[in-house]
């Protein structure tokens, strides 16, 4: 019997060992391609308002268009931290009815839908779209805050669930529960709300200009319906989960890592810009695979912090070194020596920049962004910095940056005379050789950006502006 259970735990030993090699080896080949795996998103391709159906009016195939869009950005990492959100918000609750788990569903994603409603109400009415409320410092610190909250709970700090006496109540009374699936719905949309990318800010923009209350109701309500479908399937299923075990343990240490990474990149314009580092951007992105996979060969998502002290050591050891891998790569810790060779001359004066515009010929490209700004040092970091992009920034256009940090009446007279409806904006226009100088500011198309946007589809951009 001895000889039998041995060679049983050898087994299980091997097969663990296995997995957790393989685990590491995708980490491994993953981390080295993370800054462009992490600036693909739904909607960010060229003339937006066309992808949506926005460039020849609103119709009947707009909606269906936007609830597809909503249904993909679902599906993009940003969004991923509502996961472990909406399973603890179903999954803590008793077996109870399956019509009963659907109508709770149905109303977690109706808060998730009156939130991104409202977002359309207030744009359409004030004829700005609530970038700067949505970057706002405030708010960013309370989302990274939120989210390192989470990563401790993947990592078993505290479990998150309703309190006993009110699981009795809903026990008890069955009317009770739908506020606050409503309640968390509308905290899932405020959460979801600057992580949608380009497909929000783009109907924002549009529903902005047109200052439609309707419209805007209607056109962000299709499209939160879609972001909430995945949402649906999971409060509708949760309550069927797979026991527990040791792949809950990786599955939970993912996530918490995937919080902490997304906190990360909320606070990191509120810190020290970062010196260069002498590696150039390849040996960078290899150094940071290798560690990546030393890290989780050595159980940084296998081990659990609940075994003995040693394991609990081994893992927050290896779970500390996974994190420097993480930010060595997407450039927490410094860029790579070669980016210094990607810099932009930026102008700062708004008139010499309109001036040398007309003087050369050349078109003005201008950048609105702020120091909260997350997506505004994405531009910077991932967009901007890119040599290619920043060759073509350089011989064709004059670049003029607007630091928007402070809303000063010259920002706000800035801001109001290029119709600015939130951070970051990048506008691409040519200016007439008339005095005083002007230049025609562009609505939608592909001259105006409004939030981020990778380096291959800002590229693309650039070359259309003539």
């Amino acid at each position: 019997m001895q000889q039998v259970k041995v060679r049983y735990d050898g087994r299980t030993m091997s097969k663990r060992f296995v997995g957790r090699l393989a685990l590491a080896l995708a980490f491994g080949l993953a981390v080295p391609f993370l800054p462009f795996l992490l600036t693909q998103s739904v909607g960010a391709g060229a003339d937006l308002s066309g992808k949506l159906g926005l460039a020849g009016g609103v119709s009947a195939g707009t909606f269906a268009i936007l609830f597809l869009a909503g249904v993909l950005t679902s599906l993009t990492p940003c969004v991923y931290p509502l996961i472990p959100i909406t399973v603890s918000v179903f999954g803590a609750r008793q077996p109870e009815h399956r019509a009963r788990s659907v109508a709770l569903s149905a109303i977690y994603v109706a808060g998730i839908a009156a939130m991104f409603s409202a977002l359309g109400l207030a744009a359409a009415l004030s004829g700005k779209a609530f970038g700067s409320f949505l970057s706002s410092p405030w708010v960013v610190a309370f989302l990274a805050l939120f989210l390192l909250a989470l990563s401790a709970s993947m990592f078993g700090a505290f479990e998150i669930g309703l309190p006993s006496s009110w699981q009795a109540r809903l026990e008890s009374v069955k009317g009770v529960g739908f506020a606050h699936a409503f309640g968390m719905g509308l905290g899932a949309g405020i959460i979801a709300a600057p992580c949608t990318g380009p497909v929000l800010a783009g109907v924002l923009t549009y529903v902005a200009a047109h200052r439609s209350p309707v419209l805007g109701f209607w056109m962000l309500f299709s499209y939160a319906i879609g972001l909430g479908v995945l949402f649906f399937l999971l409060g509708t299923t949760s309550l069927r989960l797979p026991r527990s075990g040791a792949w809950m343990e990786t599955v939970k240490s993912i996530l918490g890592v995937a919080l902490i990474a997304a906190a990360a990149g909320l606070l990191l314009p509120f810190l020290p810009k970062t010196a260069l580092l002498s590696w150039p951007s390849k040996t960078v992105a290899a150094v940071a695979g290798v560690v990546a996979f030393a890290a989780v060969l050595a159980g940084a998502l296998s081990l659990s912090f609940h075994g003995a002290a040693r394991e609990k050591a081994l893992k927050a050891g290896a779970l500390v070194v996974l994190l420097g891998a993480l930010g060595l790569r997407l450039g927490w810790l410094g860029a790579p020596s070669d980016a210094a060779a990607a810099n932009i001359d930026w102008l700062r004066d708004e008139r010499a920049a309109v001036s040398a515009a007309r003087s050369t010929g050349k078109p003005l490209l201008i950048d609105f962004g702020a120091e909260w700004c997350a997506a505004c040092k994405e531009l910077d970091v991932h967009t901007w910095s890119d040599p290619t992009v920043a060759r073509e920034v350089a011989q064709r256009f004059v670049p003029l940056k607007i630091d928007a940090t402070a809303e000063t009446e010259q920002i706000e007279a800035l801001e109001k005379k290029y119709a600015i409806p939130g951070l970051p904006t990048v506008l691409m226009m040519a200016c007439r050789d008339e005095k005083p100088p002007e230049c025609s500011v562009p609505g939608d198309g592909p001259g105006r950006v409004v939030g981020f946007l990778p380096p291959s589809e800002m590229l693309e951009r650039l070359r259309r502006v003539e």
